[in-house]
């Protein structure tokens, strides 16, 4: 609980319509796509960067635990009150600082949403790759904290990808100003590095600095089906070894296909189990050549069916089943447990085939899509949380998907982050020295422990 003394002098330094304790915003900015709730003591929304600078002073003078938020879409906790204390909303710190043409970069506040720099950019003959499947909604804060990705990211990569500098606050009040406005900069630690992905547990970021790529001037979309899961994960590893250099490569399985069919109220094949969507891009030349290369694989796979979208609406048509999965499967159970294991591309058949055994194993409904261009499965038990017999079931098949996953080589979070949900399988992948140097650079940049406590470790 904040004291009213701390709350009116807080109030007198942000000014009007900034702070707010009302129930309804605490109940409001209580939870996130988990579905766990932990109510805050007050919510800031910050509309400058002098906002933030007073928010930092006041927690830092009280002891009062700082927790940065953006649109709230995570599926990790990671901007969750845990342990009380304020909640700094940056919905309305959204504007689009510079658009540079120039040299290919831009300019943001961490509440832009993503898909409104990427509409911006592309006005202007360039293109921001990151594309997290909460695009429309995401802010540009949250995809630094959570180093988002999404279906490009096997051609062009993550957020961190095209990060050239970050302005931030520390818990000490003092503003550091990390990065370049170039590519290339190995002047002194990469302290940016470092805050991409730390989940708004280091310092609060009031401004990204981006790099942006030409316009890709031919985009196709395709479609192909499969009758068996692997032969799917087996097509996408093809599509890999054969040079195509695809954009994107997007997997879903029957599952969430039945799922969107129902959703959707169509009908759909029935000897359909998979799903793959193949993007390419480039020059009309290039474009020409990776098609060709594309086509071979598709006549050499056991395919049932294929589909070709060149224009904007045959695309959207496509990509309508992909982007309704998340929708439609929240439908099966009241509960979905969203994973998002990455293991190397190699292995991807291996996994698949591991945690479709597991699911007929434990009688449980699991669901499978992803982007399986890079290793990235997004693992989806669907779950009823009063069925205490099923949770017991869930949790050895968590167990034994993230023991496997890093067998494998691979990671337990590939873009949603650790937060609150996937803390209790970290030390799978961390020894205890690792995790003791996490905490001692949390130290360092939080010595109270006042931002965003409780997450990661």
């Amino acid at each position: 609980m904040i004291e009213k003394s701390v709350l009116r002098e807080l109030a007198s330094l942000v000014g009007k319509g900034k702070l707010f304790t009302d129930r309804e915003y605490m109940l409001a900015y209580s939870y996130d796509a988990t579905g766990m709730e932990y109510l805050p003591d007050a919510v800031v929304f910050a509309k400058q960067e002098a906002d933030v600078e007073n928010v930092i002073t006041i927690c830092r003078r009280y002891a009062i635990p700082l927790i940065p938020r953006g649109a709230g879409v995570g599926y990790t906790g990671g901007s969750l009150a845990v342990n009380g204390g304020l909640v700094l909303v940056f919905t309305r710190m959204n504007r689009i600082l510079r658009l540079d043409r120039e040299n290919f970069l831009a300019e943001v506040e961490p509440g832009v949403v993503t898909a409104d720099l990427q509409e911006a950019a592309e006005k202007i003959g360039l293109f921001y790759p990151p594309d997290p499947a909460s695009l429309k909604t995401s802010t540009m804060g949250g995809n630094v904290a959570e180093n988002a990705g999404g279906p490009r990211c096997f051609k062009y990569g993550v957020t961190g990808n095209y990060v050239l500098g970050l302005e931030a606050f520390m818990m000490s009040g003092e503003k550091i100003r990390l990065g370049a406005h170039t590519i290339k900069n190995v002047a002194g630690y990469d302290l940016k590095a470092l805050l991409i992905g730390s989940e708004g547990t280091l310092a609060v970021v009031t401004k990204v600095i981006v790099r942006l790529l030409p316009l890709p001037p031919r985009r196709l979309l395709f479609r192909v089906d499969f009758s068996a899961l692997a032969d799917g994960a087996r097509f996408v590893q093809n599509i890999i070894q054969s040079h195509v250099q695809p954009a994107v490569l997007e997997f879903m399985d029957k599952s969430s296909l039945q799922a969107v069919y129902a959703f959707q109220g169509i009908r759909g094949d029935s000897r359909v189990s998979a799903s793959v969507l193949v993007e390419i891009d480039g020059t009309p030349a290039e474009v020409q050549e990776r098609e060709s290369l594309l086509r071979e694989q598709i006549a050499k796979a056991a395919a049932v069916s294929w589909q070709r979208a060149e224009t904007f609406a045959e695309q959207e048509t496509l990509w309508q089943t992909r982007r309704n999965i998340s929708p439609a499967i929240a439908k099966l159970k009241p509960k979905k447990i969203n994973e998002d294991i990455v293991v190397p591309s190699g292995r991807i058949p291996e996994m698949v085939e591991f945690i479709d055994a597991l699911a007929a194993e434990f009688n449980l409904c699991i669901v499978l899509f992803g982007h399986f261009g890079d290793g990235n499965i997004h693992t989806n038990l669907m779950v009823d949380p009063e069925d205490a017999e099923e949770m017991k079931r869930v949790e050895i098949i968590l167990d034994k998907i993230f023991r496997r996953v890093v067998e494998m080589g691979g990671t337990i979070s590939g873009e949603h982050g650790i937060g609150l949900s996937k803390k209790p399988f970290m030390h799978y992948q961390f020894s205890p020295l690792e995790m003791q140097l996490f905490r001692n650079i949390k130290k360092v940049f939080d010595p109270d422990n006042l931002l965003n406590p409780g997450k990661i470790f």
